[in-house]
């Protein structure tokens, strides 16, 4: 979809302050309809422009309910952008953007619907000289959770967390996974819906990776929608149900990550055999799915990309076999999220 409401890029490269009052007028002149509450994220044309350079261009976006949306894309790619106009927190140049159906209106102050948002940005401090439970019980109260409420509140994510034993310990003494997992208990006591979470694994051990996904998968089966943005693509892939790749600020892919496996990652079988390689390879010749393979040096092992699907490579399998050839290793793997993205050669903005 391009420019909503009939705005050409050419009128976005010109604009001004006093066209934009113009193009607002427009989006209301050729109002798009509402999308439906089971999609939790909907934008239209969604651009921000800072000066000359395009940060998010012309992006649309559906995310629906319960859904963890892995975004994906170099440095300078624009994701921490949208995120934060998901949030509220920046302010869109163009386009519009609707959260459970409402839209999130950039002349209000959006109270109502910012309650539902958990925001999680990759600098967020924290504050050392408080303890786990004056940090949390600061925020509560920011919250106005009622004091009925906020004790019970704050004794369910610290257990969620797996902080419950930290929680008159001073912040500064807390390892930078602890830390992490301390500022995602923040974002979610107020018991948000959707919940926006900007490189929330940056630099951390694999231990307190695994830690931060198990709390994630628990927040999804509670029902929360959740966007995630990160550079460890290994874990969006364990995580979640859909992702999208941005580059130059455009969405460039988005999708479930099955359909994205199924287009875009190559099937490959790795096959080992006792025998003579050349004759492994005149037999793989006369199969119309095996389109490539390479050597793998050192080895009598060869890396075949095959387009079929797994019953086609037991039939492979039972081909060769019947051919004689003496296998000791026949392993049907996929291209995961990492390569596909790398495949592809998206840019990193200067």
């Amino acid at each position: 979809m391009g420019l909503p409401h009939g705005i050409s890029h050419a009128t976005l490269d010109t604009m001004n302050s006093n066209s934009y009052l113009g193009l607002v007028d427009m989006r209301q002149e050729f109002a798009i309809a509402t999308p439906p509450r089971e999609i939790a994220i909907a934008t239209y044309g969604l651009t921000k422009r800072f000066e000359r350079d395009i940060a998010v261009n012309d992006l649309d976006l559906e995310i629906k309910s319960g859904e963890v949306y892995g975004l994906i894309g170099a440095n300078g790619a624009g994701k921490t952008t949208l995120i934060k106009m998901l949030a509220g927190v920046e302010e869109p140049t163009l386009g519009e953007i609707y959260l459970n159906g409402e839209l999130l209106s950039r002349d209000s102050d959006n109270h109502t619907l910012k309650r539902r948002i958990g925001y999680l940005p990759d600098d967020y401090p924290l504050y050392d000289d408080l303890t786990v439970w004056d940090y949390l019980d600061y925020f509560a109260r920011l919250y106005c959770l009622p004091s009925s409420r906020r004790r019970h509140r704050i004794y369910e994510v610290l257990e969620l967390i797996q902080l419950e034993n930290k929680r008159q310990t001073l912040i500064v003494h807390l390892s930078r996974g602890m830390k992490q997992r301390l500022s995602l208990a923040r974002t979610i006591l107020h018991e948000p819906i959707l919940l926006l979470l900007d490189e929330p694994v940056s630099g951390l051990d694999p231990i307190s990776r695994r830690q931060f996904r198990e709390i994630i998968k628990v927040l999804q089966e509670a029902g929360m929608t959740i966007l995630i943005s990160s550079h460890i693509l290994s874990d969006l892939a364990e995580l979640c149900t859909s992702v999208g790749i941005m580059e130059l600020g455009c969405l460039v892919e988005s999708g479930s990550l099955t359909d994205i496996l199924r287009r875009l990652a190559r099937q490959q079988i790795i096959i080992t055999t006792l025998g003579d390689l050349d004759t492994l390879q005149r037999e793989l010749r006369k199969n119309p799915l095996v389109k490539e393979w390479e050597v793998i040096p050192g080895s009598n092992r060869l890396k075949v990309n095959f387009t079929g699907g797994e019953w086609e490579s037991a039939e492979l399998l039972r081909t060769l076999v019947k051919a004689g050839i003496s296998l000791t290793e026949f392993q049907y793997t996929q291209e995961d999220l990492e390569t596909i993205f790398f495949k592809l050669g998206h840019q990193q903005a200067s």
